[in-house]
């Protein structure tokens, strides 16, 4: 019996288990940690770290550690069977259901809002208005914001991503916007801690890369643009987003260029939003070797 068949064969045997399937289920609808999982289906810490061990040798789950916790999640890749296999989980199943809901009572308090003055919600509007035009005329494909914060943007993106990577330093926003992005039904998203001078992916592993507010701030411009190259790939594209704030529009565009020269990088035109007193400037960059690498 060739080896898939057999991998799959143990894949029903290990989802035969009605708690197994409880758990694949959440994690389904997004990245959960162990006290979560525990809470929402009224199981021992013990024994669901046994049944989360089993799924993740089996294939059906991943596990990883964001800070002090540890995470599990559907795997963003895998066999087309096994997807096919984890498509046929009944999730409006009275239990599975019962399951979700009380998981969102634990995620519930947690989605707090700041007070917004009515000219920034103007302004993010107009930049979301802008960041649709700006990847719609290309497939998104592998989609990483660095600086995602609460995940807003991978709010906005994900729907048409293969799948959404955020990193943020901040575990308080990593924690709020991955309440956000289950409530928003959006199970192809990650949240990542991150370095962005360091960051823990492969090269050419993402065909769009925002980098969101955080160069104008950053120590090292240069360096945080060279790490977001190397994870580009040859034909994607850097979304640079940076709030004017104080910044002098010409000196920051000036800064902008010189950055992304210095860092191998084609840059486009700036794009403003709203157009009228903006608040926000948006370029796009490419790799300066883009045409060599694909060739």
């Amino acid at each position: 019996m060739q080896a898939d068949t057999e991998r799959l064969l143990l894949q029903f045997k290990i989802l035969a288990d009605p708690v197994r399937l409880r758990l694949v289920a959440l994690c389904r609808r997004g990245e959960c940690s162990v006290s979560e999982l525990t809470a929402a289906i009224g199981q021992s810490q013990p024994r669901v770290s046994q049944h989360l061990k089993k799924l993740v040798d089996a294939g059906l789950l991943e596990r990883f550690r964001d800070g002090k916790r540890v995470y599990y999640r559907v795997p963003a890749s895998g066999g087309k069977a096994a997807r096919r296999l984890l498509a046929l989980l009944p999730d409006e199943e009275p239990v599975m259901r019962a399951d979700a809901e009380r998981l969102r009572e634990l995620r519930g308090p947690d989605r707090s809002t700041p007070d917004i003055s009515a000219e920034a919600v103007r302004a993010s509007r107009a930049v979301h208005r802008l960041l649709l035009e700006l990847t719609v005329t290309a497939p998104i494909g592998d989609l990483l914001d660095i600086g995602c914060g609460r995940g807003r943007l991978l709010k906005l993106l994900a729907s048409r991503a293969n799948r959404a990577v955020g990193v943020d330093i901040d575990p308080d926003a990593r924690r709020l916007a991955r309440t956000e992005l289950m409530l928003a039904g959006l199970p192809n998203c990650s949240l990542r801690h991150g370095d962005m001078y360091r960051l823990p992916f492969s090269d050419c592993e993402f065909d769009t890369i925002i980098l969101d507010d955080i160069l104008a701030g950053a120590r090292y411009p240069v360096r945080a643009l060279k790490e977001a190259k190397r994870l580009l790939h040859p034909n994607g594209r850097l979304l640079l987003m940076q709030a004017l704030r104080n910044h002098p529009v010409m000196e920051l565009q000036k800064s902008l260029a010189e950055w992304s020269g210095s860092a191998g990088l084609r840059l486009a035109p700036a794009r403003f939003a709203p157009e009228k007193s903006p608040d926000w400037l948006l370029c796009v960059a490419t790799r300066a070797d883009a045409n060599a690498a694909a060739a």
